[in-house]
C-alpha cells in the first residue's frame, strides 16, 4: 500500500488506485463525466492545491529565489490546520490503500506536487 505522486492526464500505472486531483481547478474543456475515464482524476481534492495567490507566484518563478518564495508560501498554507489534517489523513491512508495525488504541471520539480511529496513523506506516508 502506498501513495504515488502523478501528473494528471497521463495514463494510469498498474496499482495506482484512486487518483486525487490536488488542483485549484478541474481541467478546462473536459466534461465532468470524462475526468476519470480520461485519466485526469477520480476525485477533485483542491484542499491541497496552492491558493490562487501562491499559484501566481509559482507560475511566475523563473529563478531559484522566486521558486523558494513560492515553496515557503505553499508550505505555510499546508501548515494551516485543515490542510495539515488532510496531509496526515493521506499519510495514514497510504499504509492501508493504494492511491495517487497529482497536478497538471509538466515538470514535477517546478510543481507543488514535489513539495506535497515531501510534506506527505514528513507526515509518515508510504510513497511508491
Amino acid at each position: 500500500m502506498s501513495v504515488r505522486i502523478v501528473r494528471l492526464g497521463t495514463p494510469r500505472l498498474p496499482g495506482e488506485g484512486l487518483r486525487l486531483g490536488t488542483v485549484r481547478r478541474p481541467p478546462r474543456g473536459v466534461p465532468k463525466a470524462r475526468f476519470a475515464r480520461d485519466d485526469w482524476f477520480d476525485l477533485w481534492f483542491p484542499n491541497l492545491a496552492p491558493s490562487a495567490e501562491a499559484m501566481t507566484l509559482g507560475r511566475a518563478a523563473s529563478t531559484p529565489a522566486q521558486w523558494n518564495a513560492f515553496a515557503r508560501r505553499y508550505r505555510r498554507e499546508m501548515a494551516e490546520p485543515a490542510a495539515a489534517h488532510d496531509i496526515r489523513l493521506l499519510a495514514a491512508l497510504s499504509h492501508t490503500a493504494d492511491f495517487s495525488v497529482g497536478c497538471y504541471c509538466d515538470d514535477e520539480a517546478r510543481c507543488h506536487r514535489s513539495l506535497l511529496r515531501q510534506l506527505l513523506a514528513d507526515a509518515g506516508a508510504r510513497l511508491a
